[in-house]
């Protein structure tokens, strides 16, 4: 991605409302995990396809990324998504809030991400609240392989694409697929799509 393009930049950076909650955190993992395997910024440039300039933005936490910039790093890095989002401060019981709700988001702000496990450390099953507007699609690259995203649509309509299968899911159905592959998220309609996500990884690593 060329790092000069302002065209590349909007699309890595998150909208300026979104929540700026994790920008502190994502940077200070970031740069841990570059660091700890010896990783300069260019060359993570180049294995996530995320701009140099713009991972040096986000470990200055000046930076919200994206949620396929951030999965485009952890993919990078080898780590599940929630080593880059885990305050790692934090321990034992943890309430998690909605009105302080850590949200990422989209580019143009279509498709939101909310974490609804704690922060303490990076977890090999992840739970997340996923919003989908109207008739806006989330296009998602490979994750590692024996990632499996189990997801249920709680209101709305959801079709669902897996590589080349197309998957049509109404409010209740519940899906389970291997993510290692190109998916996509589409909302045929114009109302809101509210779905749940159980993310799990083969193991734990960071």
């Amino acid at each position: 991605m060329d790092e000069t393009s302002d065209g590349a930049w909007t699309y890595e950076m998150a909208p300026h409302d979104a929540s700026s909650a994790l920008t502190g955190i994502v940077g200070a993992n970031l740069r841990r995990l570059r660091t700890k395997r010896g990783l300069s910024l260019e060359r993570l440039a180049k294995a996530s396809s995320v701009s140099r300039a713009m991972l040096s933005q986000i470990e200055l936490g000046q930076s919200t990324p994206t949620i396929n910039v951030l999965w485009k790093i952890s993919r990078a890095l080898g780590v599940p998504f929630s080593t880059l989002i885990s305050d790692q401060s934090l321990g034992g019981t943890a309430l998690i809030p909605a009105a302080r709700a850590k949200v990422l988001t989209s580019h143009d702000g279509s498709f939101s991400s909310r974490a609804l496990f704690p922060f303490d450390v990076p977890r090999t099953v992840e739970f997340y609240e996923l919003r989908l507007a109207p008739l806006a699609t989330e296009h998602a690259d490979p994750h590692p392989p024996g990632t499996i995203e189990n997801l249920v649509v709680t209101s709305g309509t959801l079709e669902m694409i897996v590589g080349a299968e197309r998957h049509l899911l109404a409010t209740g159905d519940a899906i389970l697929f291997e993510a290692d592959v190109p998916h996509q998220y589409r909302n045929p309609t114009k109302l809101t799509v509210i779905m749940y996500l159980v993310m799990t990884y083969v193991e734990k690593t960071g």
